[in-house]
């Protein structure tokens, strides 16, 4: 599904991913882990076509597709959902406006007509219901006055309401305390782990993966993976930490 080889990528100038390889398959979760200033974030926003970030090598395609040749929203379109470490905030447009206009959009784009507004109310109700998240928040400003649980927790009915083919989540956990940690996990798995989907999980720590059970742990340093392994390479890492790995 998602092909990276050798990439590069600079921000200001300034090397930051220096040769990143990485395969996922449908149906899998992949987990990046990495200490501070390794290149983590830049990757998610090198993929999701932040600017500022330059590819100055290297490739990357979604389904065979070249995902670097294309605008943020083609890409969002082709599948791929990004989610922030720190949700913005949107004053003045609605959750229900902002996410309908979103996934018709990208409905259009794929030649599908929209749905209707009875249609996706009920799409969003139901995402909103397994999320644990007050409908009445959907008809607020995005993520206004929202609080940092309740603002990834809105990110993830985001998820399920476009249903993508592929997810990079930038350190989801972030802020999360461990009642907000458990929904969020468990939404994550229930939108995501299909054979038809893959998770890119971008974290500093293990207790998210207590939840979302990584197949593969990569180990992100100076804009490399230096080493990939199981989900029992995070639990190694939690325990030795990342010095080790030099040692």
């Amino acid at each position: 599904m998602l092909e990276i080889n050798n990439l590069h990528a600079t921000v200001a100038d300034k090397p930051i991913l220096k040769g990143l390889t990485l395969a996922i398959n449908p149906g899998e979760i992949h987990a990046i882990m990495g200490p501070n200033g390794a290149g983590k974030s830049t990757l998610s926003y090198v993929l999701g076509g932040r600017p500022g970030y330059e590819v100055t090598g290297g490739t990357a395609t979604l389904d065979g597709q070249d995902l670097l040749a294309l605008a943020p929203h083609d890409r969002a379109a082709a599948g791929l959902f990004l989610g922030f470490q720190y949700p913005v905030e949107i004053p003045g447009v609605s959750n229900v406006q902002f996410l309908r206009e979103a996934l018709n959009a990208q409905r259009k784009a794929r030649g599908e007509d929209p749905l209707s507004a009875g249609d996706f109310l009920r799409v969003a109700r139901a995402q909103a219901t397994a999320l644990g998240l007050d409908l009445d928040m959907l008809k607020r400003p995005v993520n206004v006055g929202f609080s940092g649980g309740e603002k990834k927790r809105n990110e993830m009915v985001q998820m399920g309401i476009i249903d993508p083919k592929l997810a990079i989540l930038d350190e989801t956990d972030s802020g999360l305390d461990i009642d907000a940690l458990r929904v969020v996990g468990d939404g994550i798995n229930r939108i995501m782990r299909k054979p038809d989907k893959a998770v890119l999980l971008i974290t500093h720590y293990q207790r998210l993966l207590d939840y979302v059970k990584p197949d593969f742990v990569h180990v992100l340093a100076d804009g490399r993976i230096v080493r990939s392994g199981g989900a029992e390479l995070a639990l190694e890492l939690e325990r030795e930490g990342y010095g080790a790995l030099a040692a």
